[in-house]
């Protein structure tokens, strides 16, 4: 699948480096920029375009151009300086949507206040993940727009035998099936009818509150 939207990662590390690699896997046109000529060396075989140069100097980013560019992520360790400079030069060049790693609340803080539309905290994002897993096995992600709202996947037990439309989950515990797998399948069918059955050792992907998902038994 092609996309025409273009994004561009500044600071390849880690984060930053996984980031475009992953949306370069899903064919997205991903321009990295680093002033490490290591790290853009590594990203020239995976990125549509990089560039070896400075992108916290206003006049580097004004040469490189961001008219056609969608999103940026800014992703330059640990300096807040650079990362706060580089986001507010971003915003004056009208880029729409940039995204920033903080390194703490108080950096993100900061972030914000300079124009950053999203601020990221790895360190928190994957602690969060890893008590979700524990508290409610199966959950798949909480929902940026509303933190209550979770997708998780379910294995089905106690629903043996009985259509979508008799477990009835969306009067019951006020959630949405989203996808069905078959056991034994690898692929997911999506969007599935009110007359499908469902079978012990099949799996679900539910959408709804974690209020109301963490009393499911399926």
């Amino acid at each position: 699948m092609s996309h025409t939207k273009q994004i561009c990662v500044i600071g390849l590390g880690k984060f930053g480096f996984m980031f475009g690699l992953s949306l370069a896997n899903l064919n997205y046109k991903v321009i990295g920029i680093d002033s490490n000529p290591e790290k853009i060396r590594i990203a020239q075989k995976h990125f549509t375009l990089v560039y070896e140069a400075d992108a916290s100097q206003k006049q580097v980013l004004e040469q490189i151009g961001f008219s056609e560019i969608t999103y940026v992520l800014v992703s330059v360790g640990d300096s807040i300086a650079t990362s706060a400079m580089t986001t507010m030069y971003l915003k004056e060049l009208n880029v729409a949507h940039v995204w920033v790693k903080a390194i703490n609340e108080d950096h993100a803080k900061l972030l914000r206040k300079v124009g950053a539309d999203d601020v990221i905290i790895p360190e928190h994002i994957a602690a969060c993940q890893l008590a979700d897993t524990i508290n409610m096995p199966g959950i798949i992600q909480r929902l940026p727009f509303d933190s209550d709202m979770i997708i998780r996947e379910i294995t089905i037990k106690k629903f043996a035998h009985k259509t979508i439309r008799d477990i009835d989950l969306t009067n019951k515990y006020n959630c949405q099936i989203i996808a069905i797998r078959k056991q034994g399948e690898h692929c997911y069918r999506y969007i599935p009818k009110a007359d499908d059955i469902l079978f012990q050792g099949d799996t679900m992907v539910v959408i709804g509150k974690e209020k109301f998902l963490s009393k499911m038994n399926p």
